[in-house]
């Protein structure tokens, strides 16, 4: 099967871009701080989310945030209450990201709010929202794409692929790979 693209200049997209929500005094100082501080294995968790509340994000009571974790804009976060973010976990948000109380976010997730039109010869931006209901969990190396919900108390299991809605009580698992004999 064919699919027809149209002919992309990429050159056409320079300059423009999405709303990053501040100004470029903003955006330079949350890059510096997430850089020398934020990610580091010594900063510690409290602090963390002290620097996370001071750029605007939305941060709830006992939320546990480890080392190498990366937020593109602070403050398009919003975190509830007694929610963990797992090592190395990023939370690409071009757009908002809303993950709600006693979510566990486990190491190495993508969260992931950002894309583009596949159809646009200027490849515009088609960012979306995240929203990542109470109690659920994403495993570990799970990837979640933009305009996805994931619901309450559901399971995303590890190195899964979100690119739709999950209802609430769910399980997710990554496609086992079917293995043949020669």
């Amino acid at each position: 099967m064919s699919i027809t693209q149209p002919n992309r200049s990429l050159a056409a997209r320079r300059g423009r871009s999405y709303d990053k929500g501040r100004g470029l005094c903003a955006q330079i100082l949350w890059v510096a701080a997430s850089n020398l501080v934020f990610t580091q294995v010594w900063c510690p968790s409290r602090l963390r989310c002290a620097m996370l509340r001071w750029f605007g994000a939305q941060i709830g009571e006992n939320v546990l945030i480890r080392h190498r974790v990366t937020v593109q804009w602070p403050w398009k976060l919003t975190i509830g209450d007694n929610s963990w973010i797992g090592v190395g976990s990023e939370l690409y948000n071009l757009d908002q990201i809303v993950i709600g109380s006693d979510v566990c976010i486990s190491q190495h997730v993508f969260l992931c709010t950002g894309s583009h039109d596949r159809k646009s010869p200027t490849f515009e931006f088609d960012n979306g929202p995240i929203t990542i209901e109470d109690g659920a969990w994403v495993c570990a190396r799970s990837t979640v794409l933009r305009g996805v919900r994931i619901g309450a108390n559901s399971v995303v299991g590890a190195m899964s692929l979100i690119q739709r809605d999950v209802p609430a009580d769910s399980l997710v698992q990554a496609s086992q790979p079917t293995v043949s004999r020669m």
